[in-house]
C-alpha cells in the first residue's frame, strides 16, 4: 500500500450529490477489508491495480494482446478479450497501449500534491453549493495517513471534508483522520454479528466498538464532526424488520443526540457489468431494484423504532412500476 505521500485510487466522481451534503467530489480509494455480497463497487475491493475489458469501446485492433508482458490476455472465438486473473499483474501496459480505452486500468497511484491540486479545481462549486470532498472506496482508512494529510490541506483551503467508512479498521486509523473530518458517513449494515460475518466476511464487533469510541470522543468535544449513519437496503438481508429495529435501538441507546441523519440507501443493481468484466460471480445479478412500496415499508419499520424518526431518510432509485 502506498505511503502518506501517495495513494492508490480508482477515480474521482465530480458533481456527486450522494456522498454528503451539497455538490461534492468523491474520491474512490482502492482496497476494502469487507467482501459484502451486494457490493456495487467490486473493483474497489482488491488493494492493488486491476484491468478489465470494456467491450463497447473495443475497435478490434487487439494491440493489447501484443502488449501484455505476462501473456494474460487472449482473444476468444467470439472476438472478446479474456483476462487471465492468475497471470495479470495489473501493470497497465495494455491500457496504456489501447487506442480506444477498451482496456481500462482500475487503480492508479497519485501524489497528495497532484490530488489536492485536482480537487481544488472545483473549489468554487464546493463553496457555492455547500459541498466538499468525500473520501470513499473501497475503504479510505486503509490509507489513513494519506487521507488525514489530504483532509488537512483541504480544510486549510476552506473545503468541507467527509469520510465514508465501513468502520472495520484499527481505531488508530480513524483517530488520525477524524481531527480533519467535518462529516463522518458510517455504515451500519447488520446488527447480528453472525449475519454480518456470513454476508460481509467479517463480524461487526470492531465496527460497532469504533462507532462507540467516536461517540465518546464527540461527547467530550475531543472531535466535533457531524455524523450520518448509512444502512444499505439489501432485500432479504438488511431489510428485515428485526435488523432495522435492532439498528434503531442501538443508535437510540448509544448515540442519542449525536446523529444528524440515518440514511437508508436503496439497493443498487447497476454494477452487473463490473462483476462480469472482473470475472466475478454476483449473488444479486438477477435482483431488480426495490419498488417504492418496498422502500416505504423499510422507512415505516425504521421509523417505528426508538430512533428519532425525523432524522431517517430513504435515498436512491426505486423500480419503475408499469401502470395498467
Amino acid at each position: 500500500m502506498p505511503d502518506d505521500e501517495t495513494a492508490l485510487i480508482l477515480h474521482l466522481q465530480r458533481l456527486s450529490t450522494e456522498d454528503g451534503p451539497g455538490i461534492r467530489t468523491t474520491i474512490f480509494f482502492k482496497g476494502c477489508p469487507l467482501h459484502c455480497w451486494w457490493c456495487h463497487n467490486p473493483e474497489s475491493i482488491a488493494p492493488y491495480p486491476q484491468v478489465h475489458w470494456v467491450e463497447n469501446r473495443c475497435i478490434g485492433c487487439y494491440i493489447c494482446l501484443q502488449t501484455c508482458p505476462n501473456g494474460a490476455l487472449t482473444r476468444l472465438p467470439n472476438g472478446q478479450i479474456n483476462v487471465n486473473r492468475d497471470l495479470c499483474r495489473g501493470c497497465g501496459a495494455c491500457a496504456l497501449a489501447c487506442p480506444a480505452n477498451a482496456m481500462e486500468l482500475l487503480g492508479q497511484e497519485i501524489s497528495i500534491n497532484d490530488l489536492t491540486a485536482e480537487l481544488l479545481k472545483d473549489r468554487a462549486y464546493y463553496l457555492t453549493g455547500g459541498g466538499g470532498v468525500t473520501a470513499s472506496g473501497g475503504e479510505p482508512t486503509l490509507q489513513a495517513s494519506f487521507v488525514a494529510k489530504l483532509f488537512a490541506q483541504l480544510q486549510a483551503s476552506g473545503v468541507h471534508t467527509a469520510l465514508d467508512t465501513c468502520g472495520l479498521c484499527k481505531f488508530q486509523s480513524l483517530e488520525i483522520i477524524l481531527p480533519y473530518t467535518d462529516l463522518v458517513l458510517y455504515d451500519i449494515k447488520l446488527i447480528d454479528p453472525q449475519d454480518h460475518s456470513r454476508t460481509t466476511g467479517h463480524d461487526n464487533q470492531r465496527i460497532l466498538q469504533n462507532l462507540l469510541t467516536i461517540a465518546e470522543l464527540m461527547r467530550t468535544n475531543r472531535i466535533q464532526p457531524r455524523l450520518w449513519i448509512r444502512t444499505p437496503l439489501i432485500p432479504g438481508i438488511t431489510t428485515t424488520e428485526s435488523n432495522l429495529q435492532a439498528i434503531s435501538a442501538f443508535l437510540h441507546k448509544h448515540l442519542d443526540g449525536l446523529i444528524d441523519r440515518w440514511e437508508l440507501c436503496a439497493f443498487n443493481n447497476l454494477c452487473r457489468d463490473k462483476y462480469r468484466r472482473l470475472g466475478l460471480p454476483w449473488r444479486f445479478e438477477s435482483a431488480p431494484l426495490m419498488t417504492q412500496n418496498e422502500l416505504d415499508a423499510c422507512d415505516t419499520i425504521a421509523k417505528s423504532g426508538p430512533f428519532e424518526s425525523s432524522k431517517i431518510w430513504v435515498t436512491g432509485a426505486a423500480k419503475t412500476e408499469m401502470r395498467t
